[in-house]
């Protein structure tokens, strides 16, 4: 089999998943409240009514999930409840969370009224988790002292606290923790517009000489999700920067995104290597993910969590019980012929 495909995760732009080495940008990105959150506009405005109600009540709010792709603000979000609250943001996330006694460290030092978010919360931990169903509903934990027979459980009263948990993978929530939330958000793909907002917005925050056409093609290739738009906004920068006179314009921003390998639909070559083994190499399917993944040289997840998604979206990839099947669209995007032609 043609092992042509060679990727590094860090390498592509259009993952929406965090690169540790981007954090410090993105944190000057964030928006610092609900005002200047661009997009989800149903989800803001049922937030804000979760979170002035408490506060107007003087009580920490209703624990709050949000669920969706990665990219689409709901760390910033997290960030913002806290600062509309005039709380302390406390940070983890699941895979950090392996044991209870870890949970009850953090929940043992938290202040009133302060917020906790655990990111990819359907990743936390068995012990862990059910340590948290008591916490969230008694602000209370179990501490167990000793092992064996001679093992004893002391109760340890917490100070109320509103938890913010994040998932990308909501029905990998187990029934009794996603019950125990009393706001859940989904997050949704951003529209050209909104990412075009979003773009301005963080081209005035970064210096950037970005004309109106230019911040359109950037926000137009951006797979609906902010941080892919605002890192494809560093890169053009860089190309007009050292390439041309450092204004980002429309002819700027395509040649650009061309040096970058994103075409005019957003995809990328991790995409076009996806859909150019599925066509090519099986005929366009259907064919298992785990066998695609082996065909471009990647892990599984990438390939779930970074291509599938948009692919979908964009009408190239369907999903099948019996695997993953390109359909017409992508035949005609790679420049072949569909079989149903």
């Amino acid at each position: 089999m043609s092992t042509d495909f060679d990727f590094d995760d860090s390498d592509e732009p259009l993952s929406p998943l965090v690169v540790p080495t981007e954090r410090d940008v993105e944190g000057t990105l964030r928006p610092k409240d609900l005002t200047e959150f661009v997009g989800q506009l149903k989800v803001r405005e049922q937030l804000e009514l979760v979170l002035h109600g408490a506060m107007r009540r003087g009580s920490p709010p209703d624990h709050v999930l949000l669920s969706g792709p990665p990219g689409l603000g709901k760390t910033s979000l997290a960030m913002i409840i806290a600062a509309e609250l005039g709380a302390s943001l406390r940070i983890t996330s699941g895979p950090a969370l392996e044991r209870a006694g870890d949970l009850a460290a953090m929940l043992s030092n938290l202040v009133e009224g302060d917020v906790l978010f655990i990111d990819e919360i359907h990743r936390i931990a068995r012990p862990a988790e059910e340590m948290l169903y008591l916490a969230m509903e008694d602000f209370r934990v179990d501490v167990v002292v000793g092992k064996g027979p001679g093992a004893t459980s002391i109760p340890l009263d917490i100070a109320p606290f509103t938890l913010v948990g994040a998932t990308t993978r909501s029905g990998s929530l187990t029934g009794p923790l996603r019950d125990r939330f009393g706001f859940t958000g989904h997050m949704e793909f951003y529209t050209a517009d909104e990412l075009d907002h979003i773009v301005r917005r963080s081209a005035k925050i970064l210096g950037v000489d970005l004309r109106e056409d230019g911040a359109l093609e950037i926000a137009g290739r951006s797979r609906g999700t902010p941080r892919i738009a605002n890192r494809l906004l560093r890169r053009v920068r860089d190309f007009a920067e050292v390439r041309a006179d450092g204004v980002v314009d429309l002819q700027v921003a395509r040649d650009a995104l061309a040096v970058y390998d994103v075409d005019e639909l957003g995809l990328d070559r991790l995409d076009r290597a996806v859909l150019g083994a599925l066509v090519r190499s099986f005929g366009g399917g259907p064919v298992g993910v785990a066998t695609l993944a082996v065909a471009v040289g990647e892990e599984v997840t990438t390939v779930e969590e970074v291509c599938e998604p948009y692919l979908v979206r964009a009408g190239m990839l369907a999903r099948t019980p019996r695997g993953r099947v390109a359909t017409d669209a992508a035949w005609l995007h790679l420049g072949l012929r569909p079989p149903s032609a």
